[in-house]
């Protein structure tokens, strides 16, 4: 589980991201990054529509890109909130995949900024 201090949980923290952050694509997600150039915590925001599947595989892959987040936030830095948003093919990609697929997306939107 990610600490309160490291999710992106208003509604308006979301729109912002979406809208205003940098947008990367991988196979299994859209990440949305902010670099606020601030010392607050960085922060991890999860959309999983519908789309995706039903409640519970739905909540298996929100599970699954909070472990990827929670093992990147000392890599990372401060200062970002970084959405990310899960695709209809998320659930069929096994961990191993899942994980170095938006490893290698964030990555690569925190360091060409």
């Amino acid at each position: 589980m990610l600490a309160r201090e490291n999710r992106v949980v208003l509604p308006a923290d979301f729109r912002s991201a979406v809208r205003r952050g940098r947008r990367l694509g991988s196979t299994s997600a859209i990440v949305h990054i902010v670099d606020h150039h601030s010392t607050n915590p960085t922060r991890f925001g999860f959309i999983v529509t519908k789309a995706v599947g039903n409640a519970v595989t739905r909540n298996r892959v929100r599970r699954r890109l909070r472990a990827v987040g929670r093992e990147l936030l000392t890599e990372i830095g401060t200062g970002k909130d970084i959405v990310i948003r899960a695709l209809p093919g998320s659930p069929e990609v096994d961990w191993d995949t899942l994980q170095a697929e938006i490893t290698k997306t964030i990555h690569r939107g925190v360091t060409t900024r």
